[in-house]
């Protein structure tokens, strides 16, 4: 068998964050198992992959190509690298825990997250047997390596999930899974453009393709890993409907497309030609989801948008604008994929239609003083004082 290329490793600042770039020789196989890797991106200006610098994206890496290829990590700082040394029956009941979670029909990315977490639990704890870990293990494990680590709190909340999982499938030890609970997600309100600014970004992108890709992504509020999957047989023309197919957890959905979309689908297919896929790379295959981001970045330049504009920011918007149209949550939430209407319910926080009909209880104020003392000079506030 013919050996693969190594994979170097190397820190660097990049897009003003550490990252860890993941250098190798052009091969398939290993970029269809990079681009596996959560929070991995293709780097035009640096002809590289990267994903954020973390000693847990370090440990992934390494774990991810282990048995299929040498990783090189002689460039990257000297700090001391985290170790396990786990027993030969450890790693013959973590190998089980993958497989268990490989039966369970997760996704490559979180078998590998959850495997990864457990497998360090347990390395912490190494000379406690599984048996009497408790509640507070799973506490002393939190306070030592996750903020020694500086994990975020999302991780934390994999931490929990996997262990939740590893309880089911191990479930000797004396931890309490009612007691165990995953910190309070941050609630961020997502960036949202206003239609206006939509269109200048599209009337911005010259390219055929580019404007293809922009558009159905907004007029379907697709996500990227979405739009990079979707084939040519998921386009229903005579229904005008889209089929997503096994989106994130593996849920299917139709959504319906725009009218004014049907004429630029069928310039972009006759003048491209795609095989397979419905926006493909210059050598076929899968679209690469940076590329997306690097043309959409440009087109935002043009269309002097200053906030930071992602394809999701797209999805977020074509969300609120369907509220801020008056359609109903419950088919937002089924348009977009969610799984609960929690999520959905946060658009309800950034419509601007009903929030701009409330008046400021200021302009309130001036209004009613101005009114009742009309001998007097209006008080503005932009006069001198």
């Amino acid at each position: 068998m013919k050996k693969l290329p190594t994979i170097f490793l190397e820190q660097k600042v990049h897009r003003k964050k550490s990252q860890l770039l993941v250098r190798f020789s052009y091969h398939d196989r290993l970029i269809a198992l990079i681009r596996s890797m959560e929070g991995s991106y293709w780097s035009k200006s640096l002809q590289t992959w990267y994903v954020n610098y973390s000693e847990e994206n370090v440990q992934t890496i390494l774990t991810l190509f282990k048995g299929i290829t040498k990783v090189d990590t002689s460039k990257l700082t000297k700090k001391k690298l985290f170790k396990r040394n786990l027993t030969e029956s450890q790693k013959k009941l973590l190998n089980s825990f993958y497989l268990f979670l490989k039966g369970k029909r997760y996704s490559k990315s979180t078998i590998q997250t959850y495997t990864f977490f457990i497998a360090d639990f347990i390395n912490f704890h190494s000379k406690t047997p599984l048996e009497d870990l408790t509640n507070r293990a799973v506490e002393l494990f939190i306070e030592k390596v996750f903020l020694e680590r500086n994990y975020s709190i999302s991780t934390q909340r994999q931490f929990i999930s996997a262990l939740k999982v590893f309880i089911v499938f191990y479930p000797h030890t004396e931890i309490n899974d009612l007691i165990l609970e995953r910190p309070k997600k941050s609630r961020k309100l997502p960036s949202v453009l206003s239609q206006e600014e939509v269109l200048r970004i599209i009337a911005s992108t010259q390219n055929l393709k580019h404007r293809a890709i922009l558009v159905l992504i907004y007029s379907c509020g697709l996500r990227i890993s979405e739009l990079i999957n979707l084939e040519l047989t998921d386009f229903y023309i005579e229904r005008k409907q889209l089929i997503i197919k096994n989106g994130k957890g593996r849920k299917d959905r139709y959504i319906s497309l725009a009218d004014s979309f049907i004429p630029l689908l069928s310039n972009y297919y006759y003048s491209y030609q795609p095989k397979f896929y419905f926006v493909e790379g210059q050598k076929g295959g899968k679209y690469s989801a940076e590329s997306v981001r690097q043309f959409l970045k440009k087109s935002c330049i043009k269309a002097n948008i200053k906030k930071t504009v992602t394809p999701h920011t797209l999805r977020h918007s074509y969300a609120t604008h369907l509220l801020e149209n008056g359609v109903d949550i419950r088919y937002i939430q089924s348009l977009l994929g969610h799984a609960k209407p929690e999520t959905t319910m946060i658009y309800t926080h950034v419509k601007r239609k009903d929030l701009m009909e409330i008046q400021n209880p200021l302009d309130i104020a001036l209004q009613k003083l101005n009114k009742e003392d009309k001998a007097n000079k209006k008080l503005v506030l932009s006069g001198k004082i």
